[in-house]
This record gives structure tokens, C-alpha cells and sequence, in this order.
């Protein structure tokens, strides 16, 4: 049974069920078999560094 992990910022229940539901039906038609696994880890800022630099800490260009 395929698994498709996606690791990103949190998002809300809605936006997971949306990804959940498209991954799924690109893998079933890609794979042909309706057994289909995804996994959501969710990476708060404060847990994620870039280029040296927690995501937190990064400021958004104005």
C-alpha cells in the first residue's frame, strides 16, 4: 500500500481534508489500486531552520 508523507506548517482540519482527498486521487490513478495511505506532519516555525535561521525568527520582506 503506497504512503504519500507530506511535512509542512500546520494548517486547519479543512485545507487537510482538501490535500488528503487530491493526493489520494492523483495516487489511485497513478498507481490503479484504491489503497491509498497519507500521512500530515505538521512543522510548527519554531521547529524549522533555513540557511541557519529558525523560520520563526525570519522576517517577511514589507
Amino acid at each position: 500500500m503506497p504512503t504519500i508523507t507530506v511535512e509542512g506548517p500546520p494548517i486547519d482540519i479543512g485545507r487537510k481534508r482538501e490535500l488528503v482527498k487530491r493526493l489520494t486521487e492523483v495516487a489511485i490513478e497513478v498507481y490503479k489500486i484504491e489503497h491509498i495511505t497519507v500521512l500530515i506532519r505538521e512543522n510548527p516555525p519554531e521547529n524549522v531552520g533555513v540557511n541557519g535561521q529558525l523560520i520563526a525568527d525570519r522576517k517577511r520582506p514589507k
